[in-house]
């Protein structure tokens, strides 16, 4: 989560740049990003392989995955990255495709790898084409995650529904 707010704080703090500060942010945000979404990838690994992988452990897990989306979504807007609009648009999205999965197993369906944006896919999407230096490659990076998580959500409803 501290390399997801880093990620924030470096996309915020492009705002008042022009320029190669801009850039720099942009580029060290969508690093800084990349290294978040490792992490995010590797301690879940790391806890089943260690065999210290827990409830806690995994609600802890899940929880600060939506918080640290919060904060990526709130430094773009804050940014001036991204229209503020669109960045409500895509960080509801992907709350609403976690959201659907949670529901699903509490129902007793796995959804894990059910649909093509999932956690993963949405921050690496931000990080790549948002470092792509081209005017408005952020904006086009979050409408893109918006699309996506859309075409999950739809995904995953379908299948819980098939399952139920």
């Amino acid at each position: 989560m501290l390399s997801s707010i880093v990620a924030a704080l470096l996309y915020a703090s492009a705002v008042p740049s022009i320029g190669l500060a801009r850039f720099n942010a942009i580029i060290l945000g969508g690093i800084v990003l990349l290294i978040s979404g490792f992490f995010d990838i590797v301690d879940g690994t790391v806890a089943r392989v260690t065999k210290s992988s827990s409830r806690k452990g995994s609600f802890l897990d899940s929880s600060l995955d939506k918080l640290s989306e919060v904060a990526v979504f709130l430094g773009l807007a804050i940014g001036d990255l991204a229209e503020p609009l669109l960045c409500m648009i895509a960080l509801s999205l992907s709350l609403i495709v976690s959201y659907i999965r949670a529901r699903a197993e509490s129902l007793g369906i796995e959804l894990k790898g059910i649909g093509i944006g999932e956690r993963a896919e949405r921050l690496l999407i931000l990080a790549i084409i948002g470092m792509i230096p081209i005017s408005g490659a952020m904006q086009w990076a979050v409408v893109i995650v918006s699309i996506i998580a859309g075409i999950t959500i739809v995904q995953r409803m379908v299948a819980t529904y098939k399952k139920l």
